[in-house]
């Protein structure tokens, strides 16, 4: 799949139409797009995250988010977006338009397909999408709606490019050292679970459960009244719980909105208090809203890290009971590796003498019941003396009380170690930078207040009092937002539960005759996917640690400065990637250079479209921003080639793009555009030869100077 051409029409600073084509030319990749700063090159990189998922662009990275909060949510923040000059004019519509060539859609051929999104800021409450196939709207579009979910935004993530996923493919190179930081227990879920879709790992759990519920299908039929009763009530409770956590986060959007705005109000406020009282400039505002806002942030992330520790506190309460399931897990498995080895050493001794004793046969050899019983029992000694000499006596009384697997046992031993290493020292560290977070944000609040202090005329008051209830508002949103996701996590684990309880049901349910050979095909069938799955998640545990050690060796002129790399894949949605040095210390990715993240954050992006079946563009803004001369060579050479079949780069030429960079790069180039700003309201799309692009800037904007 590669994008043909965009179109954007009075978006922002993009006046009237403006129509840039992007295809690639069979093995020239690379796609150029350069201006100077702010004449359009992240407008154009948001309109394209834009257009495939409007409202939930905010997921794709947090810069939309913050812009969205600043701007009083995103009715506001996209409302804003029409191009100043064309609304002067009389304009009211706006409109990003993105086509597609070669896309697959199973059971249907299709050349292009053309997504629209367009916002009329007279008529539309909200923005709207177009899907047109080869010209033509389709059936298939309107048949997946489903769940207040257009067939439009369906089709987008499920035949285009998945929401969860679209980070790795729309980034900010200075921004992706994120992917090495996962400050927060939030953002490593939500990495696990990106991890997780584009692996594909989700996908065989979800068939999994296809069949089971085929297998529910044709059990409940034939299942006892009780039994047919308790499944039902199961499912329905299952399902009841999916649609409270659906409204739930339906709420939560809602509530998150309604703050944004509230906020917005409140800012401005504070503005016209202290701007009348003329106490403090707009920058001095500015300054301490942006340190109160990161300090909001950092208390935030250390209220969610408490929030995953204090989880672990029963566990650090209870740590002899805990070292004794611990000591009695490893005693289970010493049992079943001594049970495996002793019944090996039977079956190799019950050989051998059954070998001897077809020997005595053929020699005609007899020997009374006492000596064949004395050289049986001596053979047996004796074989176990000699070669398996090392093997302990299993105790009789042994009881095996937990039978964990090896996953759930490794899961067990890391909480153990984390409890013993590390608990204490994170406490406290996360408790002390909660207190200081708390204590900074007080006092530039009490500077804030201090400023307001002594106006007292009507106006300021009213002001004042308006502002007060915005922020009660907005500290009643926050609790209800905590609330709401309290109790999502509540009804996931109820559903956990649940689920658990209609797997043991499921096996005592029968089946009809009719429908037994079914039912064992698709038990077969089950088995063999969790077999499967378990294979799939080492294959790809493998291939991906693999794949980034390739990468950081081949971008990263340290050469094994990361000498291994290890993938955890504990769960469905739980992936986990550590970094180690050569003695075998992991290595705390915060701890690299800005320089170092960038590249294992590259790295890591190229492993994992290679790894995935996903065809897209890969979209790169501000690339090379923290490289040395080494390393932007490596990325021209190595990552930019290989990483997508298509590559649009946005560099400011001369600082994140140098001449001799671009020489190297130029052999890969299929196409090259120079943003060309008219004036403050309007920018347009020059296309260059892409031998005379730096010549062709040199030019115009030297023309501009």
């Amino acid at each position: 799949m590669y994008i043909k051409e965009i179109e954007l029409n009075n978006f922002r600073i993009y006046k009237g139409k403006n129509k840039i084509n992007l295809s690639p030319d069979n093995d020239k990749n690379i796609v150029i797009v350069s201006g100077k700063n702010g004449f359009g090159k992240t407008t154009f990189l948001m309109s394209l995250v834009w257009c495939l998922y409007g409202k939930q662009m905010s997921k794709v990275d947090d810069l939309y988010r913050k812009e969205i909060d600043e701007k009083g949510g995103y009715g506001k923040y996209i409302g804003n977006s029409l191009n100043r000059l064309s609304a002067t004019e009389g304009e009211s519509r706006f409109y990003v338009s993105v086509v597609f060539k070669n896309v697959k859609i199973p059971d249907i051929n299709c050349n292009e397909i053309q997504i629209t999104r367009y916002f009329d800021t007279r008529t539309s409450g909200s923005d709207k999408v177009d899907i047109l196939i080869d010209g033509a709207q389709n059936e298939l579009i309107q048949d997946l709606s489903r769940d207040n979910q257009s067939g439009e935004e369906i089709f987008i993530r499920d035949f285009i490019l998945p929401l969860e996923i679209a980070k790795f493919f729309f980034f900010d190179a200075e921004k992706i050292v994120s992917l090495a930081e996962e400050s927060s227990v939030e953002q490593r879920q939500a990495l696990s679970k990106a991890y997780s879709e584009v692996l594909g790992i989700h996908k065989y759990q979800e068939l999994k459960e296809q069949l089971e519920n085929l297998q529910d299908d044709y059990r409940k039929g034939e299942a006892k009244p009780k039994e047919k009763q308790d499944f039902f009530d199961i499912v329905a409770n299952i399902k009841k719980k999916e649609i409270e956590i659906s409204e739930l986060e339906n709420e939560i959007e809602k509530l998150k909105e309604e703050r944004a705005d509230k906020k917005y109000q409140s800012d401005r406020i504070q503005e016209k208090l202290i701007r009348d009282k003329d106490c403090m400039t707009i920058e001095q505002l500015e300054e301490l809203r942006l340190k109160e806002s990161e300090l909001e942030s950092k208390v935030n992330e250390a209220q969610t890290e408490l929030k995953e520790l204090f989880d672990l506190i029963p566990f650090a309460l209870m740590s002899e009971s805990l070292l004794a399931v611990e000591n009695q897990v490893k005693s289970e498995r010493n049992y079943k590796q001594i049970s495996f080895k002793k019944e090996e050493v039977d079956d190799k001794t019950d050989t051998i003498l059954e070998d001897l004793e077809n020997a005595r046969v053929d020699a005609k050899v007899s020997f009374t019941l006492p000596i064949r019983d004395f050289y049986e029992s001596e053979i047996r000694r004796l074989i176990k003396k000699y070669f398996y000499n090392d093997m302990p006596e299993l105790p009789s009384d042994f009881q095996n009380l937990h039978n964990f697997s090896e996953n759930q046992y490794r899961q067990l031993s890391k909480m153990i170690s984390d409890l013993k290493h590390e608990f204490k020292v994170k406490l406290s560290k996360i408790h002390a930078d909660y207190a200081q977070s708390k204590y900074k944000i007080d006092a530039i609040r009490r500077k804030l207040r201090d400023a307001e202090k002594n106006a007292e005329n009507p106006y300021i008051k009213g002001l004042r009092d308006e502002k007060a209830s915005l922020d009660t508002r907005i500290v009643t949103i926050n609790s209800n937002i905590e609330n709401s996701q309290r109790e999502i996590g509540s009804f996931s684990n109820e559903i956990k539960s649940l689920k658990q309880k209609q797997a043991e049901l499921r096996k005592k349910m029968d089946v009809s005759d009719i429908n037994r050979n079914k039912d064992a095909k698709l038990e077969e069938l089950t088995k063999i996917i969790k077999s499967f799955t378990i294979q799939f998640k080492e294959e790809k545990k493998k291939s991906l640690e693999k794949s980034i050690k390739e990468n950081l060796n081949i971008l990263m002129h340290k050469k094994d400065f990361i000498y291994q790399v290890e993938v955890d894949i504990l769960g469905d949605d739980d992936i986990d990637i550590n970094l180690y040095d050569k003695r075998q210390h992991k290595i705390d990715k915060s701890s690299l250079s800005m320089g170092e993240r960038q590249m294992y954050a590259s790295a890591l992006l190229n492993a994992l479209v290679n790894e995935s079946d996903i065809e897209f563009p890969v979209f790169i803004d501000s690339p090379m921003q923290k490289f040395d001369k080494d390393h932007a060579e490596n990325i021209i050479k190595n990552f930019y080639p290989n990483v997508s079949s298509q590559v649009i780069i946005f560099p400011l030429i001369h600082k994140e793009l140098t001449e001799s960079e671009y020489n190297l790069l130029k052999k890969n180039m299929s196409q090259a555009y120079i943003i060309n700003n008219i004036d403050h309201d309007k920018s347009e799309f020059l296309k260059v030869d892409c031998e005379n692009l730096i010549t062709e800037y040199n030019k115009l904007y030297d023309l501009s100077n």
